[in-house]
């Protein structure tokens, strides 16, 4: 397994820097770790281009008033994502098309054919 890190100022910190090498050694992907994050890299994680902006459709499908209906309405899409087998193939069939389209283009960005 290969963890990829954002290198946010808020997660460089030598402290992280640090904690990562120890939990993954050479295998982190992030700016000053083992394996650098490539300026202007595509975008091949499901979790930003998928999960976020389906997670905010089905948190905010209905008017949320209160900070407790907020995290159960977060708890409850979250479980219907997990459910859901559609949800993962959706996933699935993205990474593959965006990988097609990343290799392509050679690595060089993509998101303008999608």
């Amino acid at each position: 397994m290969i963890f990829q890190h954002d290198g946010a100022p808020a997660h460089f910190g030598r402290n992280v820097r640090q904690w990562m090498d120890i939990n993954f050694a050479e295998n982190w992907i992030g700016r000053g770790g083992p394996i650098n994050w490539p300026p202007r890299s595509s975008d091949l994680t499901s979790v930003d281009y998928y999960l976020w902006g389906h997670l905010n459709e089905l948190v905010y499908a209905v008017e949320i008033n209160t900070r407790e209906e907020l995290i159960q309405r977060i708890n409850w899409a979250v479980n219907e994502i997990r459910g859901n087998p559609f949800s993962i193939l959706r996933a699935t069939r993205a990474i593959r098309r965006r990988a097609r389209l990343c290799l392509q283009q050679n690595g060089n960005h993509f998101e303008h054919l999608l």
